[in-house]
């Protein structure tokens, strides 16, 4: 996205900071087999960051210069206070130029390759590759 201004530089306090330490360090099975596949370049030579403070928030997975997070989503992200907070996050993550991708751990683990056919197709879309 040539003509897009450069990224925002975020001030992260220091407790979200440790807080994304934290969320690194007990990563679920989803989201270690998705990140094996993200990290370094893997997919479409795309940069993600994985447990990456956007605002006041911590996405599970970021390409800052496409502006996509990717969100794993556990059981309680379908009781409706889960439905209902992620909406707000997603509305402030979309004012903030982001797009949000859900899939479910349970996609993650079943069909790995379908989830990372979508974000290379969504991510090579708005990178304008």
């Amino acid at each position: 996205m040539a003509d897009d201004p450069p990224l925002t530089s975020w001030r992260v306090q220091t407790g979200q900071r440790k807080h994304a330490r934290r969320l690194r360090a007990g990563q679920t099975d989803a989201e270690q087999s998705l990140w094996s596949a993200l990290r370094a370049h893997r997919l479409e030579g795309l940069s993600f960051r994985r447990q990456h403070p956007i605002g006041p928030f911590i996405a599970d997975f970021a390409c800052l210069p496409c502006r996509l997070v990717v969100e794993l989503d556990g059981g309680q992200h379908y009781m409706i206070s889960g439905r209902a907070r992620d909406s707000r996050r997603e509305a402030m993550l979309n004012e903030l130029g982001f797009l949000v991708l859900r899939f479910s751990n349970l996609d993650v683990l079943e069909n790995r390759d379908g989830v990372l056919e979508v974000i290379a197709a969504v991510a090579k879309e708005r990178s304008g590759r």
